[in-house]
């Protein structure tokens, strides 16, 4: 399909695009889309498109400032922009309209507008990318998107504001990765598959197969990599995951949902507590190894929360020695209200299991390695039929790795605050469904002499 220079306002250009890079051009030029994903597998002609787009914008808009990120600056140079050069030659555009500034990173257009080269690296010195200061952009191209965090990305779609009243442009931020569980899995490629995703944003899986320009070596490359590689990078499969940390296997993790042959036991509830805030409030009802409920609550007062657990202990016939709840920070005002429950501790210390020799650095990693070993091992039913709750759960569980595998003394969790940076929320869902392991550990005279009735 041609893609000719009338549509972008340039005097010579005609390239040949895939119709899903055509399909994209189009989304950044209507009045509704403000951020496109592009991409999720290899060969997709993913940069091509986003440096087209950036040339073409700075062309057509004369002193126009305009991004192209991505995680580290080095890879950029290395990568991203020699496309850059690459397209610009097959559009015809002499590079004396292009002045590159290696030092500054920058590339200045003929008719005064800039390309600025970024690096979006989250580095500990600068957590809230005060590097990018007063950066005022008309649109930006991040590519590998998927390397970088939700919150670098947030804060480059907040710059784009430069000049778009004058031609009647609004904010544009154009996104390529390869598959990832993280947030682009969560933010985009979740949300297009159910049919959720907001109509500001637009998701279009790039693969090999839609690219009929290039080499056949390409695919016969892929096809030697390795099962997992092969499956995410040619043939576009999100729900692959290659870490070796990783604590739990993909295909237990959906085995949980149809494990049907679980039997039944005691009763527990498990809650993961949060008060107003970005955090959920997330409860599960158990029938031994058999997660029979889920119930979420956005966002709730104390008084809400207490209610909330009273109710679905009554609905389930639980009794309060058999409820578990997050006794950190936010659940630390329950323990006036639910005597008799056991209050977690994340980061207690670890119970002592009799013919257990494994070394924890605190009581959630216990807790962690012991249910990852029940999933594996087939040991644990989802009932709940719910297709979000089910995608949010296979999400979270994935996220589950061990840490500072270099440690011989004492095993270790990957931080909490990574896992919310890669999926851009807090993993409650897991953390409930962890708290079940407790009920297999702590001793019987654990939970007291203190009233364990219904309610």
């Amino acid at each position: 399909m041609n893609f000719t220079a009338k549509k972008l306002g340039l005097s010579k250009m005609d390239i040949q695009l895939t119709p899903k890079q055509t399909r994209a051009l189009d989304y950044l030029q209507d009045k509704t889309c403000t951020e496109l994903l592009f991409g999720g597998g290899a060969g997709g002609a993913k940069s091509f498109l986003g440096c087209l787009w950036i040339i073409s914008c700075s062309v057509k808009y004369p002193r126009t400032r305009w991004l192209i990120g991505r995680d580290e600056l080095k890879t950029l140079k290395d990568t991203t922009l020699i496309t850059f050069f690459d397209v610009m030659q097959k559009m015809g555009i002499s590079s004396h309209h292009f002045k590159y500034n290696e030092k500054k990173s920058t590339i200045k257009v003929s008719n005064g507008s800039v390309i600025l080269l970024k690096d979006l690296h989250l580095y500990p010195s600068d957590p809230n990318f005060d590097s990018l200061g007063s950066l005022e952009i008309s649109g930006g191209f991040i590519d590998e998107c998927n390397q970088i965090t939700e919150k670098a990305k947030n804060i480059v779609m907040s710059r784009i504001r430069y000049k778009l009243d004058k031609y009647s442009l609004i904010p544009k931020l154009l996104m390529t990765c390869n598959p990832a569980k993280n947030w682009v899995y969560n933010k985009y490629y979740s949300p297009s598959k159910n049919g959720t995703l907001d109509k500001s944003r637009k998701f279009i899986q790039a693969l090999l197969g839609d690219n009929q320009f290039i080499s056949r070596h390409y695919r016969e490359n892929l096809l030697k990599l390795d099962e997992v590689s092969r499956e995410r990078l040619l043939y576009g499969n999100w729900e692959y995951d290659d870490d070796p940390a990783k604590l739990i296997e993909y295909k237990a993790i959906i085995n949980m949902f149809s494990n049907e042959f679980i039997k039944g036991g005691n009763k527990y509830i498990t809650a993961d507590i949060a008060l107003h805030g970005s955090d959920k409030f997330v409860m599960g009802y158990w029938d031994g190894w058999r997660l029979e409920d889920i119930k979420t609550i956005d966002k709730c007062d104390a008084l809400e929360v207490e209610n909330a657990i009273k109710e679905f202990a009554e609905r389930h016939f639980v009794t309060r020695s058999n409820i578990c709840y997050d006794a950190d920070g936010l659940g630390t005002f329950l323990r006036g209200y639910l005597k008799g429950a056991y209050p977690f501790v994340n980061g207690g210390k670890a119970i002592e299991v009799e013919y257990t020799r494994e070394e924890y650095a605190n009581l959630k990693t216990q807790c962690t390695y012991r249910i990852a070993k029940k999933i594996n091992n087939n040991e644990l039913y989802i009932t709940v039929k719910d297709s979000i709750k089910q995608d949010i759960i296979i999400q979270e569980l994935e996220q589950i790795k061990r840490d500072k595998v270099d440690d011989d003394k004492k095993l270790y969790l990957f931080p909490k605050k990574v896992i919310k940076e890669n999926i851009g929320r807090s993993p409650d869902y897991s953390d409930m469904i962890m708290m079940r392991e407790v009920f297999d550990i702590i001793p019987d005279n654990t939970i007291t002499n203190q009233h364990a009735g219904f309610y």
